[in-house]
């Protein structure tokens, strides 16, 4: 007789259908009383396997599936329809951030596992990986709109977006402005990139937050080296924009080192965010609906959506807690097609007698 209990030698066995085929076969040869006893088991599991056996042969001897058949806790049927059809109107946007926009009770994790059982994909796009330093602490201590980052977004590259634009006449070139403290967006649109229309974008910028009772000097407007932002790369006098922008004293228009684009991630990552919570989602019936339909999106964006690389706070709320008397306003300035600023200069300057125009 085998010192060993069945159950003993069924913990340490790394194929238990092995040992069970060995008990069925002791059936056959001495019956079950007494595979009983030389498997030192019960009655029970001696007749369980070997009627497992006689129906499904040696792959009834594998154990079956513990799990349980109804789960209190599963998603219902209605529930995950609705999830995986906020997964296709949000296209590339994660769980995160459908949850909070969405006020959704489900977790994350949970409508990430329902995402890849119903093989609907994220659409990340493949980024190489790149060490940085990580500035966000340094960054959290600055004064409100101590930096401006700016940057323009080509937005002929996005494919649910392209065929509106073409057909309506939509602006190409989105120009963005953010305070990198707190995140708070500034955007306007245009049809082409030139230096006159960022230097109209800043001037548009400058003087909202003027009416504001925002203080800019002191402030560094950042961009990068595009030819938007410093005129010709061999320039020698500081361009329309740079020109614009110190027109405020003390204000001063800084340019990032060259290639080190990542000096720039706090637009850039602004940039990723509205194509996937914007233009990818949107539909527009012409200028004036996009126009409505972005300033709703940035008064979303400033004043409703959290920032989890932000203590979880909005930009309204991080800029209140830099300054208590700040106006709201400063988070409702409207975004700005920059061709109608463009129309309005000439129109201001080129007034001349007998319908001839005067030279700008």
């Amino acid at each position: 007789m085998c010192p060993y209990t069945y159950y003993d030698i069924m913990r340490e066995s790394k194929d238990p259908r092995h040992l069970r085929y060995q008990m069925v076969l002791s059936v056959q040869k001495v019956g079950i009383k007494q595979t009983v006893r030389d498997f030192r088991t019960s009655r029970n599991t001696v007749r369980k396997w070997y009627r497992r056996w006689l129906d499904r042969g040696y792959e009834g001897l594998e154990d079956l599936s513990r799990r349980p058949r109804h789960s209190p806790n599963a998603v219902p049927d209605e529930e995950r329809d609705q999830l995986v059809a906020l997964k296709k109107k949000y296209k590339r946007m994660g769980a995160d951030q459908i949850k909070s926009k969405e006020h959704l009770t489900r977790s994350a994790r949970t409508i990430r596992k329902l995402w890849r059982e119903q093989g609907l994909s994220s659409r990340k796009r493949r980024k190489r990986h790149r060490t940085k330093q990580n500035l966000r602490q340094i960054k959290r201590k600055w004064r409100l709109f101590e930096q401006i980052a700016e940057d323009t977004k080509d937005l002929w590259d996005i494919p649910e977006y392209y065929l509106q634009m073409k057909a309506l006449g939509l602006p190409t070139i989105q120009y963005t402005a953010r305070d990198v403290t707190t995140g708070l967006l500034f955007m306007g649109f245009a049809q082409e990139r030139s230096v006159t229309n960022s230097a109209l974008f800043a001037e548009y910028i400058n003087n909202a937050l003027d009416r504001c009772g925002v203080d800019l000097a002191g402030t560094r407007r950042q961009t990068d080296h595009g030819s938007e932002y410093i005129g010709h790369v061999l320039a020698k006098k500081p361009s329309a924009y740079t020109r614009e922008v110190e027109k405020i004293s003390g204000q001063i228009h800084t340019t990032i080192p060259p290639g080190a684009y990542t000096f720039q991630s706090d637009v850039e990552t602004i940039h990723n965010l509205v194509e996937m919570e914007f233009y990818e989602i949107e539909t527009f019936t012409g200028i004036d609906d996009f126009l409505r339909k972005a300033r709703t999106y940035q008064l979303y964006f400033n004043l409703l959506r959290p920032n989890s690389y932000k203590e979880g706070k909005t930009p309204w709320e991080l800029a209140k807690e830099k300054n208590n008397n700040l106006s709201i306003a400063v988070a409702m300035i409207p975004p700005v097609f920059i061709d109608d600023l463009l129309d309005n200069h000439l129109e201001k300057y080129t007034k001349g007698g007998h319908d001839v125009p005067s030279t700008p």
